[in-house]
């Protein structure tokens, strides 16, 4: 199919790219384009206008500072995962990002981008969730930071205003004692995947749980984040702790899946990913302990 018509904007500054969503409140941003294309082409979505940033300099940034990891809007997903310095400081982001679809859609999707499109059963989501990161949004009217927890306000509907662009995504850092681990599944390879878990584990300084969290995907209408550090106990008690979810989450049934079925994967996927957090955990503390003796 073809999509339907829309005018085509090609700023090559900011400023340019801002008075252009300003001027068209129903225009949609072009970055990678792996999301959007696909649903003009199928005209899911109509935009009266495209306004496509990827001529727009200083937007592909991609740094390491004091606290985490921050991503431009032009950071293509496969430079994010290749990344030793995003991996070393947070690990999450490379583990999840190697769960989204293929290589070729990676080489051009862009991280911010999959966060704008705030589909629930994608990956990123559920990891800026569950990190408690943000989103930095820019307007004619000025920047702001919009916290992960009010980022995503339902399915496909991120909470940025009209005329506003995300221009970069901020992922906290791993804390000392952290292990991470990101499990999905999906009826194949690259499919958007049934049920999906982003875990992380801190052990405290006794080598015990001291915090336990997992987001998910695909089994909510937003991204779902869960404190599991009571329901775990100190002693990491992950059964508990994935039955603890199958008791609260309320998926929806699909044609690739019941809700009985996806409640049950979901436990089965909690228990698996705070397993190998802990674990990752674990061997963390004991590559600095080696270090410093």
């Amino acid at each position: 199919m073809k999509p339907p018509p829309f005018g085509y904007h090609a700023p090559g500054t900011l400023a340019e790219a801002l008075d252009a969503l300003a001027a068209a409140p129903g225009g949609k941003v072009l970055a990678g384009g792996q999301s959007l294309i696909p649903l003009l082409n199928m005209r899911l979505a109509a935009p009266s206008d495209l306004v496509d940033i990827n001529r727009i300099a200083g937007l592909d940034t991609l740094r390491v500072e004091d606290g985490g990891v921050r991503v431009g809007a032009l950071a293509r997903h496969a430079r994010v995962e290749r990344s030793a310095e995003a991996a070393a400081a947070q690990p999450l982001l490379g583990q999840a990002l190697r769960h989204v679809a293929h290589p070729v859609i990676r080489n051009r999707g862009t991280v911010v981008g999959s966060l704008a499109h705030a589909d629930p059963a994608a990956e990123l989501p559920a990891v800026l969730a569950v990190l408690g990161g943000t989103v930095e949004a820019v307007s004619a009217a000025g920047r702001r930071t919009i916290p992960a927890a009010a980022f995503f306000a339902g399915p496909l509907e991120p909470a940025l205003a009209p005329g506003e662009l995300a221009v970069a995504a901020f992922f906290p850092a791993a804390p000392p004692r952290t292990g991470t681990a990101f499990t999905e599944t999906a009826r194949r390879h690259g499919d958007y995947a049934l049920a999906g878990v982003a875990a992380v584990v801190t052990l405290g300084g006794d080598g015990r749980v001291a915090a336990a969290r997992a987001g998910y995907l695909g089994v909510a209408a937003t991204p779902l984040v869960f404190d599991l550090t009571g329901a775990a106990g100190p002693d990491g008690d992950w059964s508990a702790a994935a039955a603890h979810v199958r008791d609260r989450i309320d998926p929806e049934p699909d044609i690739h899946a019941g809700a009985d079925y996806r409640r049950h994967l979901t436990g089965v996927l909690t228990e698996r990913a705070l397993r190998e957090a802990a674990s990752r955990a674990s061997l963390r503390v004991e590559e600095r302990r080696r270090a410093g003796s």
